[in-house]
């Protein structure tokens, strides 16, 4: 394939976003090759191949250069690809990857190649180096998921759906979540909804912590049946069309809950909505951290707010910007969970998620599940 230019998707008489978006990123990428010093580079990570060219499937190679895109992938994904990645030329290797990789090498001119140093494993990287006809193999970090940080309108609208299937699923399973039923049955009506609505699954293994077990920040769902006057902590995500989601409520069943319970509800939900209410764009995810955790710190919690207030969410469920000791500036675009907490072992504990997107000044919060107290 030759060099990709605007006039050359004028003229594919396509103009649906997706097509735009593709386009966009694929001229963004090949614009960084010359700054890291390469020809080529070998795009492996599942996420990032899909990121550029569209492709779905499990497997598939990458190979950009200035005037050449080109994707390999094996039979059982020759059509798929062909329909997925119409910027790509599709080849099928049948004599082994290194082969199919250097007649491409030789096809392209390249001398020196960059790969996924963060993906590829050495294994994989010895048996590059030892069989590629290549000047050079140089390691190349985040060049892809630098360009995955901001994302663009049509993986908004994407992530934007995931997120309302999630809203959803949370609607639907509170009439479940009663005393007898166990953290098992509640994740599996979670994720049965997820996928009833259109979703290809839980973007991560569901979290479902009742009572003392609420301590536990990564509490994944257990055989422990719910009881009368447990606090329950729902943390789970959706993904649609290979973008996630991710939210957190904590709610009580049965009856109010103690004085002391109730107390550490309320601070979270204020450092919470504080921290939304405050973030603008341009701020380190360390400031917007600060918000939150200062909240909690004063009100005697600091001890018991043990993560960052928040991470990215795209193709993966967790990526950059990160938000707590980062001192990268959370810019529109990017989209990001806050999400405070308090654990308090033996006890129980609390943690409130949204998702947002940064704006032109502020956050647009995506979650729109109530935030207010729930008693079941």
């Amino acid at each position: 394939m030759s060099g990709l230019t605007m006039s050359d998707y004028a003229s594919d008489g396509s103009r649906n976003g997706k097509k735009e978006a593709l386009m966009n990123r694929l001229l963004s990428i090949k614009s960084k090759l010359e700054d890291n010093g390469v020809d080529g580079m070998l795009v492996s990570k599942r996420e990032n191949f899909m990121y550029l060219s569209g492709f779905t499937g499990s497997f598939s190679y990458l190979v950009i250069t200035a005037n050449h895109s080109i994707l390999i992938t094996d039979g059982r994904y020759n059509e798929q690809a062909a329909q997925q990645a119409p910027f790509f030329e599709i080849v099928k290797y049948t004599k082994g990857i290194n082969a199919e990789l250097n007649e491409i090498i030789k096809k392209c001119g390249i001398r020196k190649l960059g790969f996924e140093s963060l993906h590829l494993s050495y294994d994989k990287f010895l048996d590059l180096k030892e069989k590629l006809e290549v000047e050079e193999l140089k390691p190349l970090k985040n060049v892809v998921e630098s360009l995955r940080v901001v994302k663009d309108e049509e993986e908004i609208n994407l992530i934007r759906t995931a997120v309302r299937i999630a809203d959803e699923a949370f609607s639907h399973v509170l009439p479940y979540i009663k005393p007898g039923v166990s953290e098992l049955e509640v994740a599996a009506g979670l994720e049965y909804f997820v996928k009833k609505r259109g979703g290809e699954g839980a973007s991560f293994k569901t979290i479902v912590a009742s009572g003392k077990r609420s301590s536990m920040a990564h509490g994944v769902a257990s055989e422990k049946l719910i009881e009368d006057g447990d606090p329950v902590v729902l943390d789970f995500g959706a993904v649609y069309r290979g973008y996630c989601s991710d939210m957190t409520r904590t709610v009580f069943v049965g009856r109010k809950p103690c004085a002391k319970m109730e107390e550490i509800y309320n601070t979270v939900l204020t450092a919470q909505v504080e921290a939304l209410k405050r973030a603008r764009r341009g701020m380190t995810g360390k400031e917007i951290d600060s918000i939150a955790r200062e909240i909690i710190k004063g009100a005697g919690y600091g001890d018991n707010f043990g993560h960052g207030l928040g991470h990215g969410v795209g193709l993966e469920i967790h990526e950059d910007p990160s938000v707590a000791s980062s001192e990268t500036a959370i810019e529109k675009g990017m989209v990001v969970t806050i999400e405070p907490g308090i654990y308090i072992e033996g006890f129980g504990g609390v943690r409130i998620e949204d998702m947002i997107v940064m704006g032109d000044d502020e956050p647009i919060v995506l979650t729109a599940s109530p935030k207010d107290m729930i008693i079941l």
